[in-house]
């Protein structure tokens, strides 16, 4: 009776031992922690953290369909040539922007990248800015203050290539800013006998005071011994915006060689909540250049409006028409219609 007992015993302990031993090897793997990309509203609207990094990222950028008419509006980058009075082109544009917090205040890191199609083979892609911003700081390929204007699209007061390798550096407050820039002006303005890799000076002062925003622009082109300074703003009036420029520039140079003087005057009219109209007009003192200098002989004036119009949230369809008349030379008609669907 012992040896039966004590068998019972022995069987019951071998069968808790090994469900023991069962249970200990059923091991359930618990679900790994997913990481869910997390909004970064530090930096303003449309930014994330990259997952793992405290670094935030935008991606943004537009894709635009447009339409020119004028002459010889077929654009540098046709795989034909010719000399056609309208062509029409695709472009897209994509902007990745990151930025992180650092002792000195945010450090920004911006790439973009661009291709224009005039049609199936005539593409050209570009890298259209790529830069480093720290505590007022900027280094890299980016666009100068000549690249701003007025809102319109009759005025010509942009210099002509507006894109550089520069560094600069700008101090502002919510109403107020300067700044100055050391410019690689490479592709821009150049006499006859000069050669590429000029240098440029160029400074800004702008703001808001009440209605009105202002700026004032230089630039000094180191090679041409030249320069050109410009005065802007726009001021809140009646159902729109009324927008003044002048420009005087000594001799052509890299900042503006179009004309020795110009007198720019716009008014941007809100029309509705989606539609705005700008009439414009630009006259043109000593306009051209000849002989390495401007054409006193020649003056010129234009005038156009422009429409835009917001077709629904993030797509705009923009037209402008412009007629350029001046003592010497052929008066010249030109436009274009436009349509871009931004994100």
């Amino acid at each position: 009776m012992k040896i039966k007992t004590a068998l019972i015993c022995w069987t019951a302990a071998l069968a808790a031992l090994s469900s023991a031993q069962a249970a200990e090897a059923i091991v359930v793997a618990e679900p790994e922690t997913v990481e869910y990309v997390r909004i970064c509203d530090a930096h303003g609207s449309g930014y994330f953290y990259i997952p793992g990094t405290e670094t935030c990222l935008k991606i943004n950028g537009y894709i635009r369909f447009q339409a020119n008419a004028g002459p010889n509006a077929v654009t540098a980058n046709a795989s034909t040539s010719g000399t056609s009075d309208w062509d029409v082109f695709t472009r897209g544009q994509l902007q990745v922007t990151a930025k992180s917090d650092t002792e000195y205040g945010a450090l920004t890191g911006v790439l973009v990248f661009q291709t224009n199609a005039d049609n199936a083979f005539g593409q050209a892609t570009k890298l259209d800015s790529a830069y480093i911003d720290i505590a007022g700081l900027r280094a890299g390929l980016f666009y100068s203050w000549w690249d701003d204007d007025l809102s319109g699209d009759t005025d010509d007061i942009k210099s002509k290539v507006t894109l550089h390798n520069s560094m600069r550096y700008q101090y502002e407050t919510n109403d107020f800013y300067t700044g100055v820039s050391v410019d690689e002006l490479e592709d821009g303005y150049y006499s006859a006998g000069e050669a590429p890799n000029n240098v440029g000076i160029a400074f800004a002062v702008g703001g808001k005071v009440g209605a009105l925003n202002y700026q004032i622009t230089g630039g000094y082109d180191t090679d041409n011994e030249d320069g050109a300074i410009r005065v802007m703003g726009n001021v809140a009036m009646g159902p729109g915006t009324l927008g003044l420029a002048g420009i005087y520039s000594s001799a052509p140079n890299s900042y503006y060689q179009t004309a020795e003087w110009i007198a720019a005057v716009q008014y941007a009219i809100t029309a509705t909540e989606k539609i705005k109209i700008t009439p414009g007009f630009q006259y043109y003192g000593h306009y051209g250049i000849i002989g390495g200098d401007f054409n006193d002989d020649n003056d010129g004036w234009k005038v156009g409006v422009t429409i835009d119009y917001e077709l629904v949230e993030n797509l705009y369809v923009k037209a402008t028409v412009n007629r350029l008349e001046q003592d010497q030379g052929s008066d010249v008609t030109t436009g274009f219609f436009r349509l871009q669907r931004a994100f």
